[in-house]
């Protein structure tokens, strides 16, 4: 394909260009999900990604750890949540999945 092409709608290709379906696309369906209130009770910001085990998150952040065990934050691959100090936030969990292993964290081996 090149940039004189057109794609199936009659449009020119643009290269690289990303084309999405129309409508939504539902991530992790029928996965169970916690909501949580977290405060962060420091004086700076706090940054939680996408795939860090909750419940380790910095100890700034105040919230019912015992909730948040085995928990990740149901946010796209990649992106993180910014939590500011003093500021009130409600973010939702989904389980970590797989062997349930998070290298390179503190735990000990696996959350189950």
């Amino acid at each position: 394909m090149s940039a004189g092409d057109r794609d199936g709608r009659g449009q020119r290709v643009i290269p690289g260009e990303v084309i999405p379906a129309d409508g939504w696309i539902e991530t992790l369906p029928g996965v169970p999900r916690v909501q949580l209130l977290v405060v962060n009770a420091g004086d700076r910001p706090v940054q939680v990604g996408s795939h860090f085990h909750f419940a380790q998150a910095n100890r700034a952040l105040d919230f019912d750890r015992a909730v948040a065990h085995g928990h990740r934050l149901d946010i796209a691959a990649g992106t993180a949540v910014r939590f500011e100090p003093g500021i009130e936030q409600t973010v939702v969990l989904v389980p970590l999945a797989g062997a349930r292993v998070v290298p390179g964290l503190t735990a000990e081996g696996g959350l189950s």
